[in-house]
């Protein structure tokens, strides 16, 4: 989508195809405006003005558009997106109003992924105006945003390896004039060894890593942005089955959030000092690979068991939140793939949230409640962190009992938050399993919006 005309475009009065909207309520009153051609245009399309219905209706040589939508008063973002799916390629303009949060959704429905395969029947694109041009630059971001999480997601692990995502950093911090260190090798098994044993069965070629990235002024409120990049979960030596694997160049979405956040943040310049980290791994089965039963140091000084091999994203974040918590933030956001568990609880659409403070979570859940991104919150509870304990270490990466499976995962990473520090938990699945309009099925972003919008009325 960066790199195509901007599908959204300021409203000059150039000649454009006419978009109408109606609901059911008010169906019957609206066509009684129409031509009887016209209305029987409408009838045989079955056009009656439910959710997400198009009709296409012949006027003089051309054509207008009709929509479904539940109310035209109050738009989703979602609302003009299956009609940005199915029209044919032109310039677009709604009448009667403005598009307003559904210029989302125009975006996003025309996302289409073809690195490695191209569309049988390419369509050109369906460019839609507005008046409100104060609007377009944000729109534009914020739809670049959730196209590159999905780019990232929706790449293979061949092609999305830790290189990979070191690239992506380093095209990143070249954009917005950023400074990005890189750690592997020697220094990462010192600074970073949770990062390195989790990722030191993996190919040379897949090696791990940790990239910080930093911009701002060193005056302004520190914000730290950290993602989970596991690049592909085998579950190591508690091995997957093959079903299980089959989605797991998903489990670097956290990280294709955190940079994707990292980018709008830049690009809307706001007042913070930002470090964005992300530590990059591919949880691979070699003989050198990380073992149930093993204690790893950590960056902080503790000390922590292996219960599972596949509990590995919460170990690589544990060794980024102590880094970040070094800066003193006043925020850290993060995002993983991290838990079964929450979707079992939430299922796709709803990303876990976890939060140490109440008016956090508050603010995050009200941003993608207004942005159609919404969280739901989930606890951490006190009580359930015995559940983590370990006979000979200072703490398990895995509980048995099969409980509440993706607070104690938060609960582990909690551990590794500096104290005071204000801190919110993702857990995205990273993946749209059935599409819907202006969703397509795959990689997706969920919970960015909401932090983005959050992030916006906090500091810009």
């Amino acid at each position: 989508m960066a790199d195509k005309t901007p599908l959204i475009q300021p409203d000059k009065g150039q000649e454009a195809t006419a978009i109408h909207l109606v609901n059911r309520d008010g169906f019957a009153d609206w066509v009684k405006k129409l031509s009887a051609g016209q209305r029987a245009a409408l009838a045989a399309q079955k056009f009656d003005g439910g959710g997400y219905q198009v009709g296409i209706v012949p006027d003089g040589d051309g054509f207008f558009a009709v929509g479904g939508v539940a109310n035209p008063e109050s738009l989703s973002s979602w609302c003009l997106a299956k009609l940005a799916e199915v029209l044919p390629e032109g310039t677009y303009r709604r009448v009667d109003g403005e598009p307003g949060p559904a210029l989302h959704g125009w975006q996003t429905a025309q996302y289409v992924f073809d690195r490695y395969k191209k569309p049988e029947r390419p369509v050109g694109p369906r460019v839609l105006l507005t008046k409100e041009a104060g609007r377009i630059d944000a729109a534009i971001a914020e739809a670049k945003a959730v196209s590159l999480v999905r780019d990232l997601v929706n790449t293979p692990a061949e092609d999305m390896g830790p290189e990979a995502l070191e690239a992506q950093c380093e095209k990143l911090a070249k954009a917005h004039s950023a400074k990005l260190s890189v750690t592997k090798g020697d220094a990462l098994e010192r600074e970073y060894p949770m990062v390195h044993a989790v990722g030191r069965a993996a190919a040379r070629t897949h090696a791990p890593r940790i990239m910080h990235l930093t911009w701002g002024k060193e005056v302004d409120p520190v914000l730290a942005i950290v993602g989970k990049g596991v690049a592909f979960d085998s579950g190591g030596l508690d091995i997957k089955p093959a079903s299980g694997m089959l989605l797991m160049k998903k489990d670097m979405g956290g990280a294709a959030h955190a940079i994707a956040l990292a980018g709008l943040v830049m690009g809307a310049k706001l007042k913070v000092r930002l470090h964005l980290l992300v530590p990059a791994v591919e949880n691979a089965i070699s003989g050198n690979a990380f073992r149930p039963g093993d204690v790893l140091k950590t960056r902080k000084g503790l000390t922590v068991e292996i219960g599972n091999t596949d509990a590995e994203g919460r170990l690589i974040l544990g060794d980024a939140l102590q880094r970040a918590s070094e800066e003193k933030p006043e925020l850290i956001i993060d995002f993983a793939t991290l838990t079964g568990a929450a979707r079992v609880a939430l299922g796709p659409d709803y990303p876990a949230l976890m939060t140490r403070r109440d008016e956090t979570a508050e603010e995050l859940i009200a941003a993608g409640k207004a942005s159609d991104d919404q969280p739901w919150r989930l606890p951490l509870p006190e009580a359930y962190r015995e559940w983590l304990s370990s006979d000979i270490a200072d703490l398990n990466n895995s509980h048995t009992n099969g409980f509440a499976g993706a607070s104690v995962a938060g609960l582990f990473l909690d551990k590794f938050v500096g104290e005071g520090i204000d801190w919110a938990h993702f857990d995205t699945f990273a993946w749209r399993p059935v599409a819907k309009p202006g969703r397509p099925k795959g990689g997706d972003a969920y919970g960015l919006r909401a932090a983005w919008h959050m992030l916006q009325t906090r500091y810009g």
